[in-house]
């Protein structure tokens, strides 16, 4: 960061507490004993809870409907957290859960009725849903083969996911590996068993799909729609045959069992899934599942999530805090996913398949996750961010660019933060060349509007008479504030390897963002090309595209995590700054009903990410404990909403949401995600352990309260609010005294 926090009162009185013994009264050792004893005995009689026990994978898949909640009277379905109960390990190549509604976020919401088959891709983006199959019985339409189930009869836990499919009388569970799915089905005594493939459904356009029978126990075939995504599927029953029903331009293929004693009433059905070809989707699953029983995998699945959620152990919260923060924990590792074989073998830009030797990842949906979520990656799982980086690099190295996602280009803030926190097992000096091009080649895959930012120095937006949220424009502010930023981190990696030229330049484009504020208003507002301000101008009312990327005027003014002084200092004074701070928080929201705004304390949205480092400015104007108390409000309003408490604020985003929730529970957030640190807050926890790169530090927090009047780390008082990576590598102990 261009500047650090100033030393805060170090000043600090505790009064040690002081125990006394009482003596027993005369026949009181008795009563004395049963008191001692008796919850030893209750405590042994039930199992204590492992971190996995704490995981509730239907948080955010219900919707909010409520207008005290949503912060507007709906006239539509809000987006909910969009995420999915089905089971899937850490950022696996397949998540196989069930599809409630085609063309929705994750394909599941809580509010729905029915089951249509069980896809096995999901993000929660209106995207992927590939590959559905369900188990059926008796007659079948296609427009309404779908089943019937309730909440009553359903279960799901990391790695697993049971459900009663009541048309059919079947008990459907499913289970996973990385690139398998596992399927059984029970069905009732003497059903005919089949599978139906709706492979001409999906969250995608489908362009094409087949199914075949491929030996007495076999069938075979893909889905194609982005991709093509090839199935190997083995039974424990023989296949009769594969047929196929056509109704009013509706087809699905049905897989007919011969109904025989060894197979009894239980249908298994293991496929292995593969972006290559059927050859290596059998590769996978010979080499993951084959040759293991159900329960086999579904162990092996818990014993995975076990081992990654023990890396962070938590004490002295309550029992709602725990599942909260490991259901947080758990959602926050499912994306990017794998798309490379256990060979090594992926599909590259070209559209060719090679290998070289690394395990190929999805891009990061770059906008929502850069801020939290990466980082969050990199601290739990350094082997996986480092194969995520030589994926972005080998499309690179094709395109020209690094990827983008959705807006901004932030592709620049998880490397540069990757690095700086020692993640090296890649070529950084082939990603910084990469990295280049974005920040000073305009084209196809780059950043929007580039040459201008660099010859103006900010983004014009077009002259637009009466705009509204759907107008599409340049979103000229949030790009131009954003490009500041992934010039900083750009800049940052500039100064790893070297190119003192290139850091300077990039350095003074930092400052970007200042061309845009507004000294009247005191906010961030677009200007034409001419470099007269927008007018009309209404602070409140929020775009999509227009000046702002899903926001309004207050939700941006405060983004400039690389230099948050010098966003302090283009106002009056610190006051002036604060009490606009304030306002943000305290000036109601107008009613304005958009998608992406749910969840509000003021102006601010917790349900959308431009927001998200906005509370943590209190600190740079000596105010940390008024930034905790809206960081508490957050974490115990926002996350748990709803009749049956599973609604998140907005949308989970990849795991940006969930992160956001981790690291502010660890008191630990990424304010500066290029920046190897991060900004100390109060943790919801007394005692936390966590496990980073082999070395664990713990996190310890005395008192209750919202101010935080000293921080110590390895009993060494710290100057100042920010602890770095490498200090907490040390293992050592963070202590955190509030009052």
């Amino acid at each position: 960061m261009k500047q650090t926090l100033r030393k805060f009162d170090t000043t600090f009185n505790s009064k040690a507490a002081i125990e006394t013994l009482r003596k027993v009264p005369n026949g009181g050792f008795f009563i004395l004993l049963v008191l001692f004893v008796c919850p030893i005995i209750c405590l042994a009689q039930h199992k204590k809870k492992n971190v996995e026990d704490y995981v509730n994978p239907f948080m955010g898949t219900t919707t909010l409907w409520d207008s005290s909640d949503l912060g507007y009277k709906p006239t539509h379905r809000a987006w909910g957290g969009e995420t999915f109960p089905g089971a899937s390990l850490p950022n696996a190549m397949v998540q196989v859960t069930p599809v409630t509604k085609w063309k929705s976020g994750s394909g599941y919401q809580y509010e729905d009725t029915v089951i249509y088959a069980f896809a096995h891709t999901s993000k929660g983006h209106w995207n992927l849903c590939y590959a559905p199959f369900i188990a059926v019985s008796g007659s079948v339409s296609p427009e309404s083969y779908f089943s019937q189930f309730s909440h009553d009869k359903e279960s799901a836990s990391p790695g697993y996911y049971q459900v009663y499919l009541k048309k059919y009388g079947i008990n459907a569970e499913v289970t996973s590996t990385l690139r398998c799915a596992y399927h059984r089905y029970t069905f009732q005594k003497r059903a005919q068993k089949k599978l139906l493939a709706d492979l001409a459904s999906s969250n995608e356009h489908v362009r094409g799909w087949e199914i075949e029978k491929s030996g007495a126990n076999v069938f075979t075939g893909f889905q194609r729609t982005g991709p093509t995504f090839y199935f190997y599927a083995v039974t424990n029953c023989l296949i009769q045959n594969i047929s196929r029903i056509d109704s009013n331009g509706k087809t699905v293929s049905i897989v007919n069992f011969v109904n025989d004693k060894k197979s009894g009433d239980i249908l298994e059905v293991k496929f292995g899934f593969s972006y290559v070809s059927i050859a290596n989707a059998k590769k996978n699953l010979e080499a993951e599942m084959l040759t293991k029983t159900f329960d086999q995998v579904r162990n092996d699945a818990t014993k995975t999530w076990h081992q990654l959620l023990s890396k962070v152990q938590v004490s002295g919260g309550t029992e709602d805090q725990k599942e909260t923060f490991y259901s947080t924990f758990y959602r926050s590792f499912l994306w990017p996913i794998l798309l490379s074989d256990v060979n090594g073998d992926y599909v590259n830009e070209n559209k060719k398949v090679v290998n070289k030797g690394f395990n190929y990842y999805s891009i990061p949906s770059f906008w929502d996750t850069y801020r939290n979520k990466l980082i969050l990656l990199g601290m739990i799982s350094p082997e996986v961010t480092s194969d995520v980086i030589k994926s972005l690099i080998d499309r690179g190295e094709i395109t020209g660019y690094m990827p983008t996602f959705f807006h901004g280009d932030h592709s620049s803030v998880f490397i540069a933060g990757s690095y700086l926190r020692g993640i090296r097992d890649f070529d950084i000096r082939s990603a910084y060349k990469i990295l280049l091009n974005n920040a000073f080649v305009e084209g196809k895959g780059g950043r929007p509007y580039l040459n201008e930012y660099i010859n103006k120095g900010w983004i014009s937006e077009m002259n637009i008479k009466n705009p509204n949220l759907e107008t599409v424009a340049k979103a000229a502010v949030t790009k131009t504030q954003e490009y500041a930023y992934d010039d900083y981190a750009t800049a940052l990696i500039a100064k790893e390897v070297g190119d003192t030229q290139n850091y300077n330049v990039l350095m003074k484009r930092t400052d970007s963002y200042k061309h845009l504020f507004d000294p009247e208003t005191q906010m961030m507002r677009g200007r034409l090309a001419d470099g007269r301000w927008i007018a009309p101008f209404n602070p409140e009312q929020p775009y999509y595209e227009y000046m702002y990327r899903e926001a309004n005027a207050w939700q941006s003014t405060f983004f400039a995590p690389h230099d948050p002084l010098g966003l302090v200092h283009l106002y009056p004074g610190k006051k002036a700054f604060q009490k606009k701070l304030d306002s943000l928080f305290t000036i109601p929201w107008k009613g304005y009903e958009a998608y992406n705004f749910t969840g509000f304390i003021g102006q601010y949205c917790q349900g959308n990410q431009p927001d998200h480092s906005v509370p943590y400015f209190y600190y740079f104007i000596g105010q940390q404990e008024k930034a905790q108390k809206i960081l508490n409000l957050i974490m115990s309003k926002f996350y748990r909403m709803g009749t049956e408490r599973l609604a998140y604020a907005g949308m989970d985003d990849a795991g940006e949401m969930s992160s956001w929730y981790v690291l502010n529970a660890l008191g630990l957030y990424t304010f500066s995600p290029a920046d190897p640190e991060y900004i100390i807050t109060v943790p919801l926890f007394s005692r936390i352990k966590f496990d980073l790169n082999g070395k664990t530090f713990t996190i310890e927090k005395t008192g209750n309260g919202t101010k935080i009047k000293i921080i110590k780390y390895d009993n060494k008082v710290l100057n100042g609010y920010f602890i770095s990576h490498n200090d907490l590598l040390k293992g050592k102990t963070l202590n955190i005294v509030t009052n």
